[in-house]
């Protein structure tokens, strides 16, 4: 006899690390930059490196990208700017590694920068990242038994959901921009700005396909040292190669954005009139099947005592894989800017959940909108101002009649936002925010490890009665009453001209020991 077995594969998660730390930094403006006299905008990323394995600990290096825009300390007021990374290196202590796989899951900063004098910015940042772990596990579930001895079976049909792929990937965008026809010539790019807004991926049969835009924004000196400034959307579209996926399948993908670049470029005409684009998205992906497997539950021999053992085996099962999205509408009252805006210039806006809730009707969210956006003010001293604040939100992720026991992804993002006057003190500000949701819930099922037969004794069967008048009870089922009485399911429908296998309480059934005939 043989036990016929398939392997499950599936990610089991465990609870995130968080850890934070701070980083103070007196940094010096490099010699080919002007003095500073104000800081208008900071800005700031968190790039992780590499993650390595140090006896009880994450070794956690990377760098704190940060972009400064400020106002040169000179008569014109002109503006300019400057870029620098800090290296850093972080030491998070970790218990029972076993064989996890440690990954950033979510990275939060705090910036602050201070003029310290004209050469000299301080720079202060507080990161905390949250660290994802998980570990590839197989299942070995039985399916079927092949034996000699006739057996018979009872089989509970599962849906399952099987990871198929687990693999980090990047994806490298090139695209161009050219100027509107009212805008002039670059004569020097002072900032750029490029963030990923939307992005939709489908799977395909051997390849993931990408379908995205940037929002671009840059602030540049004419050839004619006039300053100017540019917001646009750049569509962008196309396919990365992964073997083994096919369309139907599922998946959970976490991406982001790094490593972007603007440069100007000459035109047809040999203006400076074109803006390459250049980003890498950053993939993480887990792809899955669901497959329904009929799990061998039960057997019986009517010539032989067949005894097994089993064991409780963990499974996963999808209840939702969900993009949606949260509009936010607001009108906020700013007396601090009272007169002082005449334009808006450029917007940003990142998410922070701060609160998830599982519930009956799916997952409660709590979180806030971190934004600032850049304005035009009416101060030549002073011809720009950058404002900051956050606006709360709550938002049901629907999941109806959704189990105690679930586990769920959510990749949060800001997929439009926009911020307009709406007066001299207020501002409307209309954003959408997207959320991609993948919720499983946890299924266990006894699986049968292994399998024995020993000879019927004569006495046992002798003990058998031959023919049982049974009065069904609330629990029973056909299949045991079948296997108590060593006869099948088939012959009891038979002899009670049953037509399905379904019997209820008070029910009066004759049971006949298999080959007693007595008709």
């Amino acid at each position: 006899m043989e036990l016929v077995q398939k392997q499950v594969r599936y990610m089991q998660e465990k609870p995130s690390i968080t850890d934070q730390f701070q980083m103070d930094e007196d940094y010096n403006v490099p010699d080919t930059k002007d003095d500073v006299k104000q800081i208008v905008r900071s800005k700031e990323t968190v790039k992780i490196e590499d993650i390595n394995l140090v006896e009880n600990y994450l070794r956690v290096s990377g760098k704190l990208c940060f972009q400064i825009l400020y106002i040169v300390d000179s008569e014109e007021n002109r503006l300019a700017s400057l870029e620098g990374k800090i290296p850093f290196e972080e030491m998070v202590y970790v218990t029972d590694m076993g064989k996890d796989e440690f990954f950033i899951k979510h990275v939060r900063t705090e910036f602050q920068t201070t003029l310290i004098h004209s050469r000299k910015i301080g720079l202060h940042a507080m990161i905390e990242l949250e660290i994802g772990r998980e570990q590839m596990q197989e299942e070995e579930t039985t399916i079927d038994m092949e034996s000699d001895v006739p057996v018979y079976k009872k089989v509970n049909r599962i849906n399952l959901l099987e990871i198929q792929m687990n693999k980090n990937d990047t994806y490298r965008v090139k695209e161009e921009i050219t100027l509107p026809g009212t805008k002039e010539s670059i004569g020097q790019l002072l900032l750029s700005d490029i963030s990923l807004r939307k992005l939709e991926i489908r799977l395909m049969q051997d390849e993931l396909r990408l379908q995205g835009e940037f929002l671009v924004f840059i602030i540049y000196l004419s050839e004619e040292q006039k300053m100017d400034w540019l917001e646009q959307t750049v569509l962008f579209e196309g396919k990365l190669e992964c073997s083994g996926i096919e369309e139907g399948m599922y998946d959970y993908i976490s991406y982001a954005l790094e490593d972007t670049l603007a440069d100007v470029r000459l035109d047809e005409d040999g203006e400076m009139r074109v803006i390459g684009i250049e980003g890498t998205i950053h993939l993480r992906m887990n792809i899955y099947k669901e497959e329904s497997i009929d799990v061998l539950a039960d057997m019986y021999s009517l010539q032989k005592k067949c005894e097994f053992e089993v064991r409780e085996a963990d499974y996963e099962e999808l209840m939702i894989q969900n993009h949606s999205k949260c509009k936010i509408s607001e009108h906020l009252n700013l007396p601090e800017l009272k007169e002082d805006v005449l334009q808006i210039c450029h917007s940003d806006g990142e998410i922070q959940l701060e609160h998830v809730e599982p519930s009956k009707q799916g997952l409660q969210l709590d979180g806030i909108l971190h934004l600032s956006f850049l304005y035009l003010r009416a101060n030549d001293e002073q011809p720009f101002g950058n404002w900051q604040g956050m606006i709360p939100f709550t938002w049901l992720l629907e999941c109806n009649n959704m189990p105690e026991n679930v586990k769920y992804n959510i990749a949060e993002h800001v997929e439009q936002l926009s911020v307009n006057l709406a007066g001299n003190e207020e501002v409307e500000i209309k954003a959408v925010l997207s959320f991609d949701t993948f919720i499983r819930k946890s299924v266990t099922a006894q699986v049968i490890t292994s399998v024995a037969f020993a000879p019927l004794s004569v006495e046992e069967i002798e003990k058998r009665p031959g023919i049982v008048g049974y009065v069904v009870k609330k629990e029973d089922k056909l299949w045991d009453l079948a296997k108590k009485f060593m006869t099948t399911e088939e012959g009891i429908m038979e002899v009670n001209n049953l037509e399905q296998t379904t019997i209820k309480e008070g029910d009066k059934i004759l049971i006949f020991k298999e080959n007693l005939s007595i008709l």
